[in-house]
């Protein structure tokens, strides 16, 4: 169990018995009253955001997910298959699930799945994905890196700014986190 006052962002708690990701915290300490902690938590099985003010005594309790490294396989419509690096058991997640993880479903890329209770309730990306640059303006003459960026769409429809020296075809190291342009991978 911990107490309130240990919440951090990122966190997983249990929250009324459901599995919920804490994606804002708050500590507050208004005047001579006791203190208390402002939460959003996110639920894993529902996607349901909600907002709950603890007592700075409050207890709660973590919840302990199981991961697994899963390598994408293929998608076919909108369930994408991924297969466990360790067991070689496959799994199928929809889209829903996946979010903006979609845009860096490659071949091979390792993804984190959570588990609770038996259950993905979470995916995780890499830090960095190599795209190739599906369409983009053409290269202008004496574009530097320096000067403004353009818009590129890649292979896998994820739209982002790039420097005017990319041109179609080339592939890029995004950051999935952010979802920008890093470097020009070869």
């Amino acid at each position: 169990m911990l107490s309130a006052t240990q919440l951090r962002v990122g966190m997983t708690v249990l929250y009324n018995n459901e599995p919920c990701r804490v994606v804002f915290v708050q500590h507050i300490t208004p005047g001579n009253w006791r203190g208390m902690v402002q939460t959003k938590l996110r639920n894993l099985k529902t996607g349901a955001t909600v907002e709950n003010r603890f007592r700075s005594d409050d207890k709660v309790a973590k919840a302990v997910l199981e991961t697994h490294e899963m390598g994408y396989l293929y998608s076919s419509g909108e369930d994408h298959h991924f297969m466990n690096t360790e067991t070689y058991e496959q799994l199928s997640l929809d889209s829903e699930t996946l979010g903006d993880n979609v845009y860096f479903l490659v071949p091979n890329v390792k993804f984190t799945v959570e588990f609770y209770e038996g259950k993905p309730v979470g995916v995780e990306a890499p830090k960095v994905v190599e795209l190739k640059v599906a369409d983009t303006q053409p290269n202008l003459r004496g574009a530097t890196a320096a000067s403004s960026q353009k818009p590129a769409t890649l292979e896998t429809g994820l739209v982002v700014n790039v420097p005017p020296f990319i041109e179609t075809g080339e592939v890029v190291r995004i950051d999935t986190e952010e979802k920008k342009y890093l470097e020009r991978a070869r």
